[in-house]
């Protein structure tokens, strides 16, 4: 769903210009060295950044970096970052499948996909960010022992998912039908919280990079 044009947004982009980074192909290899911490964590999608403000948080040690192209989106998220006077957390307006433009090989930790578009006709599979080719960049972006976790309220895009992970060679763990029937400790986005209110089942699962990628 296209999301409406926000008011005055130019201005507000500019006011959020520190937490929205302008050439994040700078920082290439450099993330945790530039702005410090732990570990250095992505989300692909960070719609209006309720889950990445939320565990940026929690998680003061680890470094937060949210991927979002649409402006509307990117504003707020970048709006509740500041607001919260967070410093490990930056957000950037560009495409995944330049994804090595921005991340060194074994650079990411974690990367989040929550809620991604499910693309649902065939012809449109290759653009799931769930599909090998993408599965393939998060690999060679991610350390020996990262990991990708995954949530979702589309059981095809889920299934589908699943596979894409077991072809390209990622060992999968704590693989979910029900997510809010377990106990797995759960920071909800934007979209999670509707769904859940209307009793719909969130899909989720962590897969981990092995020592050989099969495609």
């Amino acid at each position: 769903m296209r999301m409406r044009k926000k008011p005055n947004l130019p201005k507000r982009l500019e006011r959020c210009a520190g937490m929205i980074l302008e050439e994040p192909t700078a920082y290439c290899g450099k993330w945790l060295s530039t702005f410090g911490g732990s570990q250095l964590h992505l989300e692909i999608g960070a719609g209006k950044g309720k889950f990445l403000v939320e565990t940026a948080k929690e998680n003061p040690d680890i470094f937060f970096v949210g991927i979002e192209r649409e402006e509307g989106a990117l504003v707020v998220a970048a709006e509740k970052a500041i607001a919260a006077g967070l410093s490990n957390i930056r957000f950037l307006d560009v495409d995944a499948v330049n994804l090595p433009d921005f991340f060194a090989t074994g650079e990411l930790d974690r990367i989040y996909l929550n809620f991604s578009d499910p693309w649902p006709k065939k012809k449109q599979w290759k653009r799931r960010l769930t599909y090998r080719s993408f599965l393939s960049l998060y690999w060679d972006a991610l350390k020996a022992d990262g990991a990708i976790f995954q949530k979702t309220d589309n059981q095809k895009l889920f299934e589908f998912s699943l596979n894409e992970f077991s072809e390209v060679g990622y060992r999968l763990k704590n693989i979910t039908f029900d997510l809010h029937a377990t106990d797995t400790p759960n920071i909800m986005t934007e979209y999670e919280t509707r769904f859940t209110e209307l009793g719909m089942p969130i899909y989720r699962t962590e897969a981990y990079k092995q020592e050989t990628k099969r495609t």
